[in-house]
């Protein structure tokens, strides 16, 4: 993990006071630790065998060095949507379901200790149209100003 290279722009990023570098270096359990309580409890009680076989495809696609991203897309698509964010996810992009579609979700070091679907939103803006406009008969009238 210590190989993967930094821009410049996260070198000044900060978690509980740790740097990105020591964040990327510090084994798992120590970096529980600084976590809230809800991902800490999360964590501590273990990894779903989903979170797992995702982990494992971060792992892989980092150790290849593709950076979560191929010719169509990210590589990476999840369902998992209740995996907390790790210091080795950082740089990736990972396609999470919001149940319609696969949402891309960069990670950036500020979204260390949040949710996977908290990027990923499952509804979207209700933005209504004209009345009468593919409407039932009662919505047709328009009250005149």
């Amino acid at each position: 993990m210590a190989d993967m290279e930094i821009p410049p722009e996260w070198k000044k990023f900060r978690y509980r006071g740790k740097s990105l570098e020591e964040l990327l270096e510090m084994p798992l359990d120590e970096f529980v630790k600084l976590l809230p309580s809800r991902q800490r409890r999360s964590l501590l009680r273990g990894f779903t065998p989903a979170q797992k076989k995702l982990l494992l495809k971060i792992r892989k696609v980092k150790k290849k060095g593709k950076a979560g991203k191929g010719k169509r897309g990210p590589v990476i698509k999840t369902h998992v949507r209740d995996l907390v964010i790790l210091p080795e996810m950082i740089g990736l992009t990972i396609a999470v379901y919001n149940g319609k579609e696969f949402v891309p979700v960069r990670i950036v070091p500020e979204m260390i200790g949040h949710y996977l679907g908290e990027f990923s939103h499952t509804t979207k803006i209700v933005t209504h149209g004209e009345p009468g406009l593919k409407a039932t008969r009662s919505s047709l009238h328009v009250a005149s100003k």
